[in-house]
């Protein structure tokens, strides 16, 4: 019995990809702005309706290219439902995060809730997109206004989603995403910032190299996030597949969708009508009944090879590292979505066969 696993990397045809390598092997050029990294930042730059990308060696980098570039002090408003890399980044900067209780729909932080979260030295605010779920980007910029705070959106899961027909990273004053394999779209390894002016963008720029401008000036004290060329190529192939790779990701979430539509103590992802959505991820809330919770359900799968993951769990104030930031009392729904939440496998490799297994098991547990 095969395991099927929560994701896997799409992957075009080996022949095409060795194409664009014997081109960087006749160039020779590896790395610093090459061909292959220059077509994609463009190719980007139209997808998203964006005027600015600079592409990262991965998206942790380009979050904490973001908030360097921001200069930003003192305390950042976030969520303790995310990946760990969100909070790394801002302690790596020598920021305080305050952790910002979420909403049960969409897991996103809770708009209603950041005004009171709010401190003399806040600077910033670094919401996440949960799953490609649309923040309340109106809400928050709105609050961002009033308060003269910076907005980061970490859209690591966001790729190519749109809010009533606009990009959603055309919001807030910088947008972070990740093209590490597990992702939608991926170049192994890889990230970019989206700004939107040129003045943010070759900060951005310059700080990605190690703030380097020139053979004898530095400028910024910068790090090395630059994209690689074969990995800038391995994005560029992909391109052609997009919508192939967005219409079988959207049939197996209305695979599950339809065929798990009454179990009871199983709580489906729900896509609202305005979102253009990517189908990242496969997100149910395992209600606890009679004996039944999300553990036991995680526990059923993986007897049956079926490698269901607990995105996010813990929550990023359990950690032992961040605890001396948490506020429990203020993270109640945060606490629950974390303790009910499993994120069923969802990719293009997937057959009916291997959605007919996940679901078998569901509703046998």
């Amino acid at each position: 019995m095969k395991n099927i696993y929560v994701t896997q990397p799409f992957l075009p045809p080996l022949t095409e990809y060795v194409d664009f390598l014997e081109k960087i092997w006749s160039s020779q050029v590896l790395t610093n702005n090459g061909e292959f990294h220059k077509k994609l930042e463009g190719e980007l730059e139209k997808y998203f309706g964006v005027s600015c990308v600079s592409l990262t060696n991965n998206g942790t980098s380009a979050l904490v290219l973001a908030l360097e570039a921001l200069n930003l002090t003192g305390s950042v408003i976030t969520t303790p439902f995310t990946f760990i890399a969100t909070s790394n980044s801002l302690v790596w900067r020598n920021l305080r995060p305050i952790f910002v209780d979420i909403t049960s729909d969409d897991f996103n932080i809770d708009t209603n809730k950041i005004q009171d979260a709010i401190e003399e030295d806040t600077s910033a605010i670094l919401a996440v997109h949960c799953y490609g779920n649309p923040c309340d980007v109106d809400g928050i910029f709105e609050i961002a206004s009033d308060n003269g705070l910076k907005v980061i959106y970490d859209a690591a899961h966001a790729f190519g989603v749109k809010v009533n027909g606009k990009s959603l990273l055309s919001y807030g004053d910088l947008s972070t995403l990740s093209f590490h394999a597990t992702k939608v779209f991926n170049t192994f390894e890889g990230g970019c910032v989206i700004s939107h002016s040129e003045t943010l963008r070759k900060k951005i720029n310059n700080l990605k190299n190690f703030g380097i401008i020139n053979e004898t000036e530095v400028v910024e004290i910068g790090l090395n996030a630059k994209l690689a060329e074969p990995n800038a190529a391995f994005g560029l192939l992909q391109f052609s597949y997009l919508e192939n790779i967005f219409e079988r990701r959207k049939m197996v979430h209305d695979y599950y969708s339809d065929r798990l539509l009454h179990t009871e103590w199983i709580k489906l992802p729900h896509i609202k009508k305005h979102v253009y959505h990517n189908y990242s991820y496969y997100p149910v809330r395992v209600i606890n009944e009679n004996g039944k919770n999300r553990d036991f359900l995680y526990e059923k799968l993986r007897d049956n090879g079926i490698i269901a993951r607990k995105y996010f769990y813990p929550l990023v104030t359990d950690h032992e590292i961040y605890k001396k930031y948490a506020q429990p009392d203020k993270l109640e729904v945060s606490r629950k979505v974390a303790d009910e939440i499993l994120c069923l496998p969802i990719h293009t490799n997937l057959s009916i066969d291997d959605l007919n297994r996940v679901i078998s098991v569901i509703k046998n547990a």
